[in-house]
Parts: structure tokens; C-alpha cells; sequence
């Protein structure tokens, strides 16, 4: 690790080669490289995001997916998912190791998604079990390839900034890494937290309701992570679709709302949580905190 002051005051070449390790897409690196020197930890994470999302073209995002190992062979994932508890830090302590039955599923799904799209899958694999990283990615393997490439740069993106947390001494600590937009579901009916959920975030391009994020609810029902640290909503509306439907079948339950779909407004940069509370009949929601 090194401080935010040795980053400042490394040669340019030095510090290429210490962002490139964040992400290899050159003109993002090149711009953070530029950048310097960097008045906060907050400032370096605000002009992560904005030269990736405001001055990146697709080619640079498909260029920084190069940078991550493929994974799409039954021997590569027995040995990434051989014991998921120890692989997510105690983040899901509860989930079962991966079974030979979820690796090949999820061997065949990243051949498939590689094919159709071209580029390997990209997520945040943070705190996610074998199980969980197989719906997320048959989610997005329905996705036309324009939307998917959306969701994928912001994938890559929470990546980032984990990698700098390794880079930087303190960046945690020091700057504001939390999400734009975060989401709890809760099951009332049985009053426990309703995990593995399916969640999708829209919002409008050109008129059409298009992904942004597809996350899947922790073991405590949330993703604290539906943006990375640094981007911000434009001002406008917003859709969150929760897969109840899923949910019900997996916990051999039958409801009534096969989806629920909440429509918000986002008007500013402060924090928007969006909570579910469901039963198989009926549903509430409200702005949280």
C-alpha cells in the first residue's frame, strides 16, 4: 500500500503502472495519471468515476475487461469457489460451498455469455457464492448487447475502486465509498430478510426503460453496492424490479405478485434507499435512510 502522498508524488510512469493495476483500460489510467495530484481521498474516488463515465468510450471499457483472468472452465471455478466462506471474507458465512452441479452451470453460462457478448462475464464477485453469481449472470445473459456493456462497465467500475481501497492506505476510511442507491428486502410474513433475491435497476435511454445494475440480496436482504462509489444518478426516474416470483419458489412458497416493480424519483447526490417489505400478498415500500 502507499498513501495518497506517495501517488501524488510518483513519476508519471511509476504511477501508470500503479492505476494500471486498478484497471487497464489506458485512457482511464492515463487521465487519473494527469489528474494528480489529488487534494483528498474523496477527490481521487469523485475523478475515478467521472473519467471513466464521462470521458470512456466502449472501447475503452471493453479494453479494461481484458485486465480480469477468464473464467469459464469447471477447474477454474471448482478452485474459485472450493470454499466460498473463506473466499468471501466471512461476508456470507452462512452460504453453502458451491456444489459440482452449480460450478458446471456456471462454467456453461460464462462460454455462453462470452459468445454472445463477445468480452468475459464482469462482476463484482465480492461476497458472492457460486449460486448467486449464476443467477446474476443468466439475468444479464438475456440483455441485448448495448444494455449489457451498460451494466457491465458498472461492474467493472466497483472492481475498481475495490482495487484502489488495496492501493491506497486509509481510502476507506478517508473517503465516501458508499452507493448512490442501496435496496433492503425484507419477508414480514416470516420476518426474516429475504436473501438470493433478484434485483434490477432501470433507468431511461432514449426513451426505454434499460438496466443499469442487477445485483442479488445478501443473506441480510441487501446490496449496498447497486452504483459504485462515485457515480451519481442523473436527476430523473428510476425503476427497481424485485424477482419475487424466484424468491417464492426458491422458499417452496407460492405468491401472488410474480414481480414488483418500484418507480422512484431521483432529484439530487444524496442517498436514496429503497426498501421492500413483502408478503406473498401484498407489499409496501418507502424512502429509507
Amino acid at each position: 500500500m502507499i498513501t495518497l502522498e506517495n501517488l501524488n508524488a510518483l513519476s508519471k510512469a511509476d504511477a501508470f503502472t500503479k492505476f494500471e493495476q486498478c484497471c487497464v483500460s489506458k485512457n482511464w489510467v492515463d487521465a487519473m495519471v494527469d489528474s494528480r495530484p489529488f487534494s483528498t481521498e474523496n477527490d481521487l474516488i469523485k475523478k475515478a468515476a467521472t473519467s471513466w463515465f464521462n470521458d470512456c468510450s466502449d472501447d475503452d471499457f471493453k479494453e479494461a475487461f481484458t485486465g480480469h483472468p477468464k473464467i469459464g472452465d469447471v477447474e477454474s471455478l471448482k478452485e474459485k469457489f472450493a470454499h466460498t466462506k473463506d473466499w468471501a471474507s466471512g461476508e456470507q458465512s452462512k452460504m453453502d460451498e458451491a456444489d459440482e452441479e452449480t460450478i458446471k452451470a456456471l462454467s456453461v453460462a460464462n462460454s455462453d455469455y462470452e459468445t454472445k457478448f463477445g468480452y468475459i462475464f464482469i462482476v463484482s464477485a465480492s461476497g458472492k457464492s457460486a449460486k448467486e453469481m449464476l443467477a446474476i449472470i443468466n439475468n444479464r445473459l438475456q440483455h441485448a448487447d448495448e444494455d449489457e456493456l451498460f451494466v457491465a462497465m458498472n461492474e467493472q467500475h466497483k472492481i475498481t475502486v475495490i482495487r484502489l481501497q488495496k492501493m491506497i492506505a486509509g481510502l476507506a476510511q478517508k473517503a465516501d465509498l458508499s452507493s448512490h442507491i442501496t435496496t433492503h428486502a425484507l419477508d414480514t410474513s416470516i420476518g426474516v430478510p429475504a436473501s438470493n433475491m433478484m434485483i434490477v435497476l432501470k433507468g431511461l435511454r432514449n426513451n426505454e426503460w434499460k438496466p443499469i445494475s442487477v445485483g442479488i440480496t445478501n443473506s441480510d436482504g441487501r446490496i449496498g453496492d447497486v452504483l459504485p462509489a462515485g457515480k451519481f444518478l442523473n436527476p430523473g426516474n428510476y425503476k427497481m424490479t424485485f424477482d419475487t416470483d424466484a424468491y417464492y419458489k426458491s422458499n417452496n412458497q407460492k405468491g401472488f405478485y410474480p414481480g414488483v416493480t418500484i418507480q422512484f424519483e431521483v432529484f439530487d447526490a444524496s442517498h436514496y434507499h429503497i426498501p421492500l417489505l413483502i408478503t406473498p400478498f401484498g407489499y409496501s415500500t418507502y424512502r429509507g435512510s
